[in-house]
């Protein structure tokens, strides 16, 4: 293949190495966003960096940080949000424009240039710019990387890959605390180096992106969408095909992406961000649902209760009866067993799918922290009351909640929110739509960044309350209002989409109506079939035209024939 450089690693693995070699570059990114996230914790602890952005001085007598302007310290770590959020719109735009690749090289280069500006910085101003240079690269990377990944995974093991890529965001965040809290102990913990060293860590893996991915072969639904098919039919052949004997399934899902593609534009006009967000013009298509689903999904992702624990665990900690020292050690122990606990979702994603991943995650996070909210208080109650024994075997079963929490979240709710708005968008908007996903991520997260201080100085424990509160809201809403996507492929997602109604179980019927009326629509490529003609060598053509109109059998949801609910009918009794 001419159009691609001889260098590309394309030319040189094939099927599951070639896969591997794919999700590793993504995981490096990946590994950057972790370690962007948990670099500022240690950050902002350290006496140089705090007394130089003026937000805070040194106690004389414990030589903690006393905290002069907390809105300062808030809005210097939450401006980040704001440059991913505008970084997330606009690397979505350049994804589906000019592709995924060129999108993770400008995010990488981007995202330098803001970690060198943080290093370098002077004073709370340049900080600020500096931090919101360096979210809108991480924000184009986000947006981008998480699609590049789905789009080049098979559909029986997409989950997997995407949860492999989300042990390494953890591993990022340990990865960060724990180079500060070696650091922290370089000249007494007053030196600069304690927080520059840390911030120009990041520069290195994001050398590494910028100089890998253009290596890497482009998305083959991006090309196809843009018209170049024979890259497109190779690169899927390399993904698909061991290259000894063709089964014709490369072939097969190469047909299944161009029927979508000719369907998407049949069926919806361009496309902006703000005719995603209302759905107009969407058609069948429906994004405007679709854009509500990602990014209500990632903003109950922080208030289920991830950013709540990592703040309020070293309180927690310290009602155990553990000194600052053991407090720092414990923490970190922390990250290490949550990292571990995301390898669970890399067997389970696939197996129990999407919505039963964050049905039980709700179930024993909300346990977790009703428990430790509680725990806390009696620790609290019985240490006032002068009875340490008491207050430390209560404080140590709230440790072991936060322990079991955090091992949780990792297991489910960290990698799900980010997988689904990667699976569910037409290729025609697919980085766009999972842009929008990165801008709830933003909001949410941006907004706990500044909440979160001033819930937990009113409420104390009892925040956790909250967050506990929201665990149990999201199991209704998982149930009634998000489909599941495991086990099916891209193309299939605008199938199940295409009901006019959002309650999921009409979403599934109006789905295997129109699989039974429009077989072609999505070839045989999912279910190990082949649309090449064995006899002809050629590609089987189809009689009938392609439609998100579930009327080839009958009506649409909610207009039921008797042909429509027999095809309906083979399939209903399992609820999704």
């Amino acid at each position: 293949m001419e159009n691609i450089h001889r260098l590309n690693v394309v030319h040189h693995l094939r099927k599951r190495k070639l896969l591997i070699a794919i999700n590793c570059v993504a995981a490096l990114s990946i590994f950057f966003f972790g370690y962007d996230q948990g670099m500022m914790a240690g950050v902002n602890n350290a006496k140089d960096y705090y007394e130089l952005m003026g937000f805070a001085h040194q106690d004389p007598l414990t030589k903690d940080p006393i905290i002069t302007n907390s809105i300062l310290q808030g809005g210097i770590v939450s401006v980040y949000y704001l440059g991913t959020l505008i970084g997330a719109l606009f690397g979505g735009w350049f994804g589906d424009k000019y592709g995924r690749i060129k999108s993770i090289a400008l995010g990488a280069g981007w995202a330098v240039f803001g970690a060198t500006l943080q290093c370098a910085s002077q004073n709370h101003s340049w900080m600020i710019c500096a931090r919101l240079i360096n979210g809108f690269g991480t924000g184009i990377l986000n947006a981008i990387v998480p699609v590049w990944a789905t789009e080049t995974a098979e559909h029986t093991s997409r989950g997997q890959f995407v949860a492999i890529e989300f042990t390494l965001n953890i591993f990022g965040v340990a990865v960060a605390y724990w180079i500060e809290y070696g650091c922290s102990f370089y000249k007494g913990g007053d030196s600069e180096f304690v927080w520059r060293f840390p911030i120009a860590f990041q520069i290195f893996p994001l050398l590494c992106l910028f100089g890998m991915v253009w290596l890497f072969p482009e998305s083959p639904r991006w090309l196809c969408k843009v018209g170049r098919e024979e890259e497109s039919r190779y690169v899927l052949e390399r993904l698909r095909e061991d290259g000894v004997e063709s089964t014709g399934k490369a072939e097969a899902e190469f047909q299944d992406i161009r029927n979508i593609v000719a369907l998407e534009r049949k069926n919806a006009k361009s496309q902006n961000y703000l005719y995603m967000l209302f759905g107009y013009q969407s058609g069948k298509l429906h994004t405007g649902r679709r854009v509500q689903l990602v990014i209500w999904l990632q903003i109950m992702q922080e208030w289920i209760g991830i950013a709540g624990v990592t703040i309020y665990s070293p309180t927690i900690f310290g009602i155990a009866g553990l000194d600052h020292q053991t407090v720092g050690w414990v923490a970190g122990l922390n990250q290490i067993t949550y990292t571990l606990s995301t390898l669970v979702c890399v067997f389970t994603l696939d197996r129990i799918g999407r919505r039963w991943t964050l049905y039980w995650g709700s179930v024993v996070q909300g346990i977790c922290l009703f428990l430790a909210g509680g725990l806390s208080r009696v620790s609290i109650d019985a240490k006032d009351a002068g009875n340490a024994a008491r207050a430390q075997n209560f404080g140590g079963g709230a440790v072991a909640m936060v322990f079991l929490f955090t091992m949780t979240f990792g297991a489910t709710w960290l990698t799900v929110p980010w997988l689904y708005p990667a699976e569910i968008f037409p290729l025609e908007v697919r980085a766009r739509g999972n842009a929008w996903g990165v801008v709830g991520w933003s909001i949410g997260n941006g907004w706990l960044t500044l909440l979160c201080p001033v819930m937990f100085k009113a409420l104390n424990e009892k925040t956790l309350y909250i967050f506990a509160a929201c665990n149990v809201i999201t199991i209704p809403m998982v149930y009634c209002l998000y489909p599941e996507s495991n086990q099916r492929t891209l193309e299939e997602m605008n199938l199940l989409f295409a009901a006019d109604s959002i309650w999921n179980w009409d979403a599934e019927r109006n789905y295997r109506v129109l699989v039974e009326q429009n077989p072609e629509l999505v070839q045989a490529a999912g279910r190990g079939q082949s649309v090449v003609d064995m006899e002809t060598g050629g590609v089987r053509k189809t009689s009938r035209g392609l439609s998100l109109d579930a009327r080839g059998v009958g009506k649409s949801v909610g207009e039921e024939s008797p042909d429509n609910e027999k095809a309906a009918a083979k399939f209903r009794g399992a609820l999704i």
